[in-house]
């Protein structure tokens, strides 16, 4: 691999750690790139989750390591999760791609204005704390983990929207169980692109150098008060750089 390709790789794996971490969609950085390199978008898509699978992990250890994950809740969302996950990996069905997308954009914009409609409850979480989760938060996690298994970009920001406006949760508690759970739902789903043999073994670990450093770095700041405001404001701009990637991909 040219040096400067190298050095690219990891720069874009940088910018996905970080945007993933805080938000979500930095795989709609990466996923491109790999296609570019000459990688078929199924491998391409399995190759992006060597990196994604490492950033979760160390995002998931900064939050405990800084006593900001609750675990209780956590733990309850991960079994729906991780079932999704595999259910979306080994999904094999004719899908009319372009309308998917067109949906999924739509769902992108709708959640835009949800976060821009009351900032509040995203920095501060809901009055009287979160509460825990229950059956129909399971259903939901069932279905974001079914899409995160099956194209991983921007379910991060799904995620967020049901940790927040649904179980009351604020942006910063929200990211740290988004990390646990977006680890655990694609480790269950590189299991079935590994088998399949879609992974880019070098080049994964190459772009995980990145999405390491960047997720470390975006952790950090996401653990500090004074710092979630402008992860609020990155939120509001990767969810309309997603849409706007769904209508025009």
């Amino acid at each position: 691999m040219d040096w400067l390709l190298f050095l690219a790789v990891i720069g874009a794996g940088f910018a996905a750690g970080f945007i993933n971490t805080l938000a979500g969609s930095g795989s709609a950085l990466t996923l491109p790139l790999l296609v570019f390199m000459g990688l078929p978008a199924t491998v391409a898509n399995g190759t992006n989750r060597i990196g994604v699978l490492l950033q979760t992990a160390v995002s998931t250890w900064t939050f405990h390591e800084k006593g900001k994950m609750p675990w209780r809740e956590a733990v309850f969302l991960l079994i729906p999760s991780v079932l999704g996950g595999v259910a979306g990996a080994a999904i094999a069905v004719d899908l009319d791609e372009q309308r998917m997308r067109q949906a999924i954009g739509a769902m992108l914009i709708l959640t835009f204005f949800l976060i821009l409609f009351d900032p509040t409850r995203w920095l501060k979480g809901r009055v009287g704390g979160a509460r825990q989760p229950g059956g129909k938060e399971w259903i939901l996690f069932f279905f974001v983990g079914l899409y995160g298994g099956f194209i991983q970009a921007g379910v991060g920001i799904f995620m967020l929207v049901g940790l927040v406006l649904v179980l009351g949760n604020n942006l910063m508690h929200a990211n740290a169980v988004k990390s646990l759970l977006v680890l655990a739902l694609n480790i269950a789903a590189f299991v079935v692109f590994v088998r399949n043999g879609q992974v880019d073994w070098l080049l994964g670990f190459v772009l995980a150098i990145g999405n390491i450093a960047g997720a470390r770095v975006a952790a950090l700041m996401a653990t500090k008060e004074w710092a979630q405001v402008w992860v609020y404001r990155l939120l509001l701009v990767v969810v309309v750089y997603s849409a706007v990637q769904m209508f025009l991909g």
